[in-house]
C-alpha cells in the first residue's frame, strides 16, 4: 500500500524550505563536534575510554528520545516538537562551547542527543508532509541528501575554523546556537500539518512502533539500514584518527574532509539515483559499500592515502544510496498520521547501527590498536552490506 500526499495537506513553500534547511543545520551540528575531540582531549585531559563515554551518552540520549517521544508530533503537532527540539539543541551547543570538564561535555552531549532525537523523526515527517504534489518522491531525496550534506558541512566547517581561527569553538558553536534559535522561531511561520488527536500520553510509553502497513517492507529493509549506518559510524568515529595516526596528517581540515568525502559522495549519488527503483538503488548501495570498505582496509594496511580517499569516495556512494533506497521503499507505505512513528523506528534502528559498533570500537582501540579495530569494524560492515544485498536480491523487486 502506498500513501500519496493528501489533497487536504497544507502546502507551504516556506515550510518545505525551512524544514529542509533545519534538517541540514541539525545534522551539521551533529558532526561539528567530531573534529574538536582531539583538541578537547589535549585541553581537558581525558582518556580514550572517557571519549567513548562522551560519544555513547549522545547516542543513548538520542535513542531514548526517539523511543519516548519519536511519534509525539503525530499527536501534538509538528511545530511544537520542532520548536522544542531546536531550542534544546541551542542550549546543548551553548553548554558544549562553555564546557571545561568531562562532565560538562557529557551534559552537552546528553542535551544534544535528546534534541536530535526529537528532530530526526519530526523533521523528515514534516518535509514529507510538505512535499510538492507536482514532485512526488522529492521528500525521499531531500530526507537522504540533506542530512548527508549536513554531516559533510558540519565536519568541514569545524576543520576549517580549527586550522584557521584562534577561537574556533566560539565561531562554530556560537554560530550553531544562533542558527538553532532562528529555526526554533521560524518553525511557526508555516501551517501545522499534523492536527492534534488523542493518544499522546500513550505514545510516550517507550517502544519501537512500525505502522502495520509498513512492517513487512520495513523489516525486509532493516539489514540494508544497518549496513548503511554502520558504515557512517565507522568513519565518523574513527575516520579522523585514521588520517592522523595511520597517514600522519595532523591538520584538522583533512581530518574533517574524511566525513565530508563520505557524506558528500553519498549525497551526489542519491541525486543521480532519483529515477531508479528503490530495489535497484539498495542493491547498488550494498554492493558498493562492501567493495569500497574492503579497498579502504587494503589502503589502510599498505599506507596509501590516495587509494584510501578514492575507496572512501566510492564507498560513500553506497552509503548514501543504500539509505535513500530504504526511504524510497519504506516511507510511501505509511499514512500521513503515522509518519513520525515510522521515521522514529527508522532512526532508532539507524542510530543503534551507528552507535553500538562505534562504542565497541572505541573500547577496543586502546586494547588491540587502531588498525586492527578498524579492520574488524570494516569486516562487520562488509558482512552486513553483503548480507543485506543478498537478501534484497533474493526478495526481488519492490
Amino acid at each position: 500500500m502506498s500513501y500519496a500526499v493528501s489533497a487536504a495537506m497544507p502546502q507551504s513553500r516556506t515550510g518545505f524550505l525551512v524544514t529542509t534547511l533545519g534538517s541540514l543545520a541539525m545534522m551539521a551540528s551533529a558532526s561539528a563536534p567530531s573534529p574538536f575531540y582531539r583538541v578537547l582531549r589535549a585541553e581537558i585531559g581525558f582518556s580514550p575510554a572517557l571519549m567513548t563515554v562522551v560519544f555513547a551518552v549522545y547516542a543513548l540520549a538520542l535513542l531514548t528520545a526517539l523511543l519516548v517521544a519519536g511519534s509525539a508530533s503525530d499527536h501534538v503537532g509538528r511545530r511544537p516538537v520542532l520548536s522544542l527540539g531546536f531550542a534544546l539543541l541551542a542550549l546543548a551547543l551553548y553548554v558544549f562551547d562553555q564546557a571545561t570538564t568531562v562532565s560538562g561535555l557529557i551534559i552537552a552531549r546528553i542535551l544534544q542527543g535528546a534534541a536530535c532525537g526529537l528532530l530526526v523523526s519530526t523533521l523528515p515527517a514534516t518535509i514529507t508532509d510538505f512535499e510538492p504534489r507536482s514532485r512526488p518522491g522529492l521528500a525521499a531525496v531531500i530526507n537522504t541528501v540533506v542530512p548527508l550534506l549536513g554531516l559533510a558541512l558540519g565536519a568541514l566547517v569545524s576543520g576549517f575554523f580549527l586550522d584557521l581561527s584562534a577561537t574556533p569553538q566560539a565561531y562554530v558553536f556560537g554560530g550553531f546556537v544562533a542558527v538553532s534559535v532562528v529555526f526554533a522561531l521560524a518553525i511557526w511561520l508555516f501551517p501545522e500539518t499534523a492536527p492534534r488527536h488523542a493518544g499522546f500520553l500513550a505514545s510516550l510509553k517507550p517502544r519501537v512502533g512500525v505502522p502495520s502497513s509498513s512492517r513487512k517492507v520495513f523489516w525486509s529493509s532493516a539489514p540494508a539500514l544497518f549496513a548503511s549506518w554502520a558504515t557512517g559510524g565507522l568513519y565518523l568515529s574513527l575516520g579522523a584518527s585514521i588520517v592522523a595516526q595511520v597517514f600522519a596528517i595532523r591538520s584538522a581540515i583533512p581530518q574533517g574532509l574524511v566525513i565530508t568525502l563520505l557524506a558528500g559522495m553519498g549525497a551526489l549519488a542519491c541525486l543521480v539515483a532519483q529515477k531508479r527503483s528503490g530495489h535497484g538503488v539498495i542493491l547498488y548501495g550494498t554492493l558498493v559499500m562492501s567493495l569500497g570498505t574492503a579497498i579502504c582496509l587494503v589502503a589502510l594496511w599498505v599506507g596509501s592515502l590516495p587509494l584510501y580517499l578514492a575507496a572512501l569516495a566510492f564507498a560513500g556512494t553506497g552509503f548514501g544510496t543504500c539509505f535513500y533506497g530504504v526511504l524510497k521503499t519504506v516511507v510511501p507505505t505509511a499514512a500521513p498520521d503515522a509518519r513520525a512513528e515510522l521515521f522514529a523506528s527508522i532512526f532508532t534502528l539507524s542510530y543503534l547501527s551507528f552507535s553500538v559498533p562505534s562504542v565497541i570500537a572505541g573500547v577496543l582501540v586502546p586494547i588491540i590498536g587502531l588498525k586492527v579495530t578498524v579492520t574488524l569494524y570494516g569486516a562487520v560492515v562488509i558482512a552486513g552490506a553483503g548480507t543485506a544485498g543478498f537478501l534484497r536480491w533474493r526478495r526481488g523487486g519492490d
